[in-house]
C-alpha cells in the first residue's frame, strides 16, 4: 500500500499498511478474541526471553522487557507484516555485545537510533525487496555461527564459573572459560541442567502452556530450593540493581520504561557519554550492520509468516515500522529490535489475525514488569543461560546446515563455511562482507561462463545457408558484462586475413554494461585500422543508443546495425562489391 506521486511515478509506502489491511479484510470481535489470547501466549513466551537476551547482549534484563514493549507495540502499529513479533532477538547478541563493551549502555541505545534512521531510509526508499538477494549460505552460515556464539557466552552462568570477564573476542573468551573451570559451581550446573531437560522435554507432552515459562518456573524452584540448603545461586536480583528518582533495589525496577536521553546513559567507564563526531563515526559501521541485520532478519520472518498464512506482507511498510521502533524505543531505555521468528510463528499457531496481537503482547509484558517485577527477580541466571541453549540451537539450523554440507555445490559451501567461521572467530559485519562479496564473484563467474562467441560456417542451423569466405559471422550469446565482456570480445580479435566484412549476431545478448561498451568500440576501431567492416544484428534500440552514446555510429561501408542476418548478408555482399 503506498501513495502515488504521478509526475516522478515514486509511490510513497505506507506505515501501518498492515493494520489497515487486516481492518479491511474485516475484522470484528470475534477477530479481536483471537488477537487477544494470542497475544497473552506471546507475552508470556516473551517475558524469560526479552530478559534472557537483554542479559545476553551484556545489559540489565529490563532493557530487553522495555523493548518488547516499546518497540513491540510501535513496529506492530507501523509496519507491513501482519504477524511479525518484535523485540530483542538472539542474532543481534553478536552485534550488540561488542558494542556494550567498548561504548556501554548509552552507545548501544546511540547505535539502535542511528540503526533505526537507515532502516527507516531504507523502507522510504523502496529498497524493501533488495533484501532476498542476500545468498542463502550468506544467511545459513552467519546465523548458524551467531547460534555458537550465544551458546559460547552463556557457558560462564550454565556452569557457574567465576571470574570470567568475556570480550568480542571468541578465541579470547573462550580461553577465559577454559581457565575458569576449576572454579565450576555443581549447584548451577544442576539448575541449568534442570531447566535445560525441561525446556527439552516439554513441548513432546503437548500441553499448551509455553515450554519457556514451565523452564524458568522449575528453574527458579530448583534454585530456591537450593538456597534453602544454604547453596548460594546465581539470580538476576542478585546480578542486577536499579535506582529511579531516588529509590533504589535488586532485579528489576517495577515501573513502566519512562523517557530517557540515550546519551546520557553511562558509557563504559559508568559516566555519561560525550557525543561528538568521533563517536557517531566509531558506531556508524555497527549501526549499518543493525540496519542490514535487522532488515534481512524481520523481512525474512515476514516471508515466513506469509507461507503460513497464504497472506502478502509490504517489505518498504515493514522497514520503515522497524525503523521507526528502533528511533523510539532508546529513548525509553530498549534496545535493538528486530522481528523474531520463533515468537511469530508462535503467534500464527495461537490464532492471531492483525497486528493488534502483538499490541496486547507488548500490554502483557508492561503487566509483567509492573506486577511480577518481584518474582522475577528470583530466576537463577543458569536457569537464563539454559533458555538461551535452547534458542541458539533453533537458531543454528543445523539440519539445514548439514544437509547443505552435503548436497549444495562446492563453491556454496566454501561460502558457507567461510561465514559461519568469520562470524564465530571475528564478527557478523566482516562474515557478512566477505561472504556478500565471495557470493558476488561466484555469481559472476557462473554469468561468465554463459557468455560465449562463437564462429558459425555455413550450412549450421544458425547461420544462412552460403556466406562468402570473406564474411565471419559469429553468434554471440549470454550478457556482455564487466565479467564477460572480455572473454567474449577477446574471440572476436582473432580474424582470418581473408576477412574482410565481420558479422556480430547479438540477438541472444541481454545486457550490455560499460565495460562491454568500451570492448566493442575497442574492437570496432582495430578493424577499422585493418579495413574490417562491422554489421551488428539484432540490437534493441536501448543498445543502439548506448553504443551511439560512446561513439559507435553507423558507417557507411564500415559500421552497420541491421535486424536479421539475412539482412546483414545481402549488406555484407554490397560491401564486398563496392569495395
Amino acid at each position: 500500500m503506498s501513495r502515488r506521486f504521478p509526475q516522478a511515478g515514486y509511490r510513497l509506502p505506507v506505515p501501518g499498511s498492515a493494520l489497515l489491511a487486516a481492518w479491511r479484510a474485516g475484522y470484528g470481535l470475534a477477530e479481536l478474541r483471537r488477537d487477544l489470547m494470542a497475544g497473552l501466549t506471546i507475552g508470556i513466551v516473551a517475558v524469560p526471553l526479552s530478559m534472557a537476551l537483554a542479559i545476553a547482549t551484556g545489559v540489565p534484563p529490563q532493557h530487553g522487557l522495555y523493548t518488547a514493549i516499546v518497540a513491540g507495540a510501535i513496529i506492530a502499529l507501523t509496519g507491513g507484516s501482519r504477524f511479525n513479533i518484535s523485540g530483542p532477538t538472539a542474532a543481534f547478541v553478536v552485534i550488540l555485545f561488542p558494542i556494550v563493551a567498548s561504548h556501554g549502555v548509552g552507545g548501544l541505545l546511540i547505535a539502535t537510533l542511528m540503526a533505526g534512521l537507515i532502516l527507516t531510509a531504507l523502507g522510504l526508499a523502496r529498497l524493501g525487496s533488495l533484501i532476498q538477494f542476500v545468498p542463502y549460505p550468506v544467511v545459513l552460515g552467519f546465523t548458524a555461527g551467531i547460534a555458537v556464539v550465544i551458546a559460547l557466552l552463556q557457558l560462564p552462568d550454565f556452569l557457574g564459573l567465576a571470574g570470567v570477564a568475556l570480550g568480542d573476542s571468541t578465541p579470547h573468551n573462550l580461553a577465559a572459560i577454559v581457565r575458569a573451570l576449576p572454579t565450576l559451581a555443581p549447584a548451577e550446573l544442576g539448575i541449568g541442567l534442570v531447566t535445560l531437560a525441561t525446556l527439552i522435554l516439554w513441548p513432546r507432552l503437548k500441553v499448551p502452556v509455553p515450554a519457556p515459562l514451565v523452564g524458568l518456573v522449575v528453574g527458579t524452584l530448583a534454585a530456591l530450593a537450593v538456597s534453602a540448603a544454604g547453596v548460594e545461586i546465581a539470580t538476576i536480583a542478585s546480578r542486577f540493581s536499579w535506582e529511579f528518582q531516588g529509590q533504589s533495589g535488586s532485579g528489576i525496577p517495577p515501573f513502566a520504561p519512562s523517557l530517557v536521553v540515550p546519551w546520557r546513559l553511562p558509557g563504559p567507564d559508568g559516566t555519561p557519554l560525550v557525543v561528538d563526531f568521533a563517536l557517531i563515526r566509531e558506531l556508524l559501521a555497527p549501526a549499518l550492520a543493525i540496519a542490514m541485520l535487522a532488515a534481512i532478519e524481520s523481512l525474512l520472518c515476514a516471508v515466513v509468516a506469509d507461507g503460513l498464512t497464504r497472506t502478502r506482507h509490504d517489505p518498504n511498510a515493514e522497514l520503515i515500522g522497524q525503523g521507526l521502533g528502533n528511533v523510539v524505543v532508546p529513548f525509553f531505555g530498549g534496545i535493538t529490535a528486530t522481528a523474531a521468528l520463533a515468537r511469530t510463528a508462535t503467534n500464527i499457531r495461537s490464532g492471531a489475525v492483525s497486528p493488534l496481537a502483538a499490541v496486547v503482547h507488548a500490554l502483557v509484558v508492561l503487566l509483567a514488569v509492573v506486577l511480577l517485577a518481584g518474582v522475577l527477580g528470583h530466576v537463577p541466571m543458569a536457569a537464563l543461560a539454559a533458555l538461551l541453549f535452547i534458542i541458539a540451537w533453533n537458531m543454528s539450523e543445523a539440519r539445514h546446515f548439514t544437509h547443505t554440507l552435503r548436497s549444495a555445490p562446492a563453491s556454496d559451501v566454501a561460502v558457507l563455511v567461510i561465514c559461519f567461521a568469520l562470524t564465530v572467530i571475528f564478527d557478523m559485519v566482516l562474515a557478512v562482507a566477505v561472504g556478500m562479496a565471495l557470493a558476488a564473484a561466484l555469481f559472476i563467474r557462473r554469468m561468465a561462463s554463459l557468455t560465449e562467441a562463437r564462429r558459425l560456417r555455413a550450412g549450421e542451423p544458425e547461420a544462412p545457408p552460403t556466406l562468402p569466405r570473406s564474411v565471419a559471422l559469429y553468434a554471440i550469446h549470454g550478457p556482455l558484462f564487466f565479467g564477460a565482456a572480455e572473454k567474449a570480445v577477446s574471440s572476436l580479435r582473432v580474424v582470418d586475413p581473408e576477412v574482410k566484412v565481420m558479422v556480430l549476431d547479438m540477438r541472444d545478448v541481454p545486457s550490455l554494461d560499460a565495460t562491454a561498451i568500451v570492448a566493442l568500440q575497442s574492437l570496432v576501431e582495430e578493424l577499422r585500422t585493418e579495413r574490417v567492416g562491422v554489421i551488428f544484428v539484432g540490437l534493441p534500440a536501448r543498445m543502439v543508443i548506448k553504443l551511439k552514446r560512446a561513439g559507435v555510429r553507423r558507417e557507411a561501408g564500415r559500421l552497420a546495425m541491421v535486424a536479421g542476418q539475412a539482412h546483414a548478408a545481402r549488406l555484407a555482399e554490397r560491401w564486398l562489391t563496392a569495395g
